[in-house]
């Protein structure tokens, strides 16, 4: 039939895709590891190192998720072609309109498959800690601050990622003045590293009792986790180390005790602060490593704007540049200013529907 073999057609070559794509995901590699994973975690002694053992169990779900995904893709393939040759021979018109759902269906998972493939970096498997700031405009930009909190909380819970509060401190009036969080789950850093930069907001201010049009600013930075053995060192004589009392999430006790740090890094003026732990010397290790991260995150900077250099790129690398805007009056859009992928539906994005702008990054540097 007609539709059916154009259908087929149109899929043929994803036959040598899917072979690629398996082989960019390492799939012989990745099972072999699972194996040494699962066994691992068979030990008896395997839950005497929590932090070890968490870490080796996200390891492996990452492993299997990814696995899973391209082998259910490899099938629903098959299946399609199958479901193809039976319509064809039985000349039964009634399964086109499933098989082109099906098809459709397949190529929207193939592409947002082979975004994970481009994930390729040194960390971008690794954890991510991200920093919000609010910028100019009081109240207002604290608000905006908090809603980008919730569109990355909403985030990571729609993709399975788990989110730990570092630091928060709120606003005089209403929302956050600054939040860290810490977003774990295999890649988060390889998917969170497309948002860093400023984010602008354009909307009628509920603040504003006569009704006019603001424009907010908010910083999010993302840099990855980075454990203990990294070759970044840092002189004590460098830093600089002050206790506070803790606010906001937390309880009764961290407003108690000065259990919150903070450390300030001279040569550059890096500031970092943890208030999530309820013991001094736990915050003390945890902002420590944030800095460490911090540090690492200036030095892949430097390291792209140096390709970047080399490359003769046209494209804007910088950090701190206005990245996307979210406009909510007079008309609703939300534009990564990147890549120039857009959409109208302001609301799904607040919600935390942002994998196309992620996925629009990603292919834009890659290209």
């Amino acid at each position: 039939m007609f539709e059916l073999e154009q259908i087929r057609l149109s899929l043929s070559a994803y036959d040598e895709k899917l072979e690629e794509m398996g082989a960019s995901l390492d799939v012989a590699g990745a099972k072999e590891k699972i194996t040494e994973l699962e066994e691992i975690s068979a030990d008896p002694d395997f839950w005497a190192d929590m932090e070890k053992s968490q870490k080796v169990l996200r390891q492996l779900k990452g492993l299997k998720n990814k696995i899973g995904r391209y082998e259910a893709l490899v099938t629903q393939y098959e299946d399609i072609l199958t479901l193809i040759e039976m319509g064809t021979e039985e000349e039964d018109a009634s399964i086109i309109s499933e098989v082109q759902e099906l098809a459709d269906s397949f190529l929207a998972e193939y592409d947002n498959l082979k975004i994970s493939t481009l994930l390729d970096g040194e960390y971008d498997k690794n954890n991510a800690i991200v920093t919000l700031h609010s910028g100019a405009g009081g109240t207002e930009a604290c608000d905006w601050t908090n809603m980008l909190f919730r569109m990355y909380t909403k985030w990571a819970d729609r993709n399975d990622f788990q989110v730990e509060i570092l630091d928060m401190l709120d606003g005089d009036e209403a929302g956050l003045k600054s939040v860290t969080i810490q977003v774990n789950g295999e890649n988060a850093y390889g998917y969170l590293k497309s948002e860093k930069g400023i984010h602008r907001l354009v909307r009628v201010s509920p603040f504003d009792s006569s009704g006019r049009r603001h424009t907010s600013f908010a910083s999010c930075d993302v840099m990855p986790e980075i454990e203990n053995d990294t070759d970044i060192q840092i002189n004590t004589d460098d830093i600089r180390i002050d206790t506070y009392r803790a606010s906001g999430a937390g309880g009764q006790h961290v407003n108690k005790t000065s259990s919150a740090i903070r450390i300030t890094h001279n040569p550059t003026g890096i500031v970092v602060q943890c208030q999530d732990e309820r013991s001094q010397f736990s915050n003390k290790d945890r902002a420590m490593k944030m800095l460490k991260s911090k540090l690492l995150s200036l030095k892949i900077e430097e390291q792209m704007k140096k390709l970047a250099e080399i490359r003769g790129d046209v494209k804007e690398i910088g950090w701190g540049s206005q990245i996307r805007s979210y406009v909510f009056m007079p008309y609703t859009m939300v534009k990564d200013h990147r890549t120039s992928e857009e959409t109208g539906n302001v609301q799904a994005v607040m919600d935390g529907n942002i994998d196309n702008f992620i996925s629009a990054y990603l292919a834009w540097i890659h290209s």
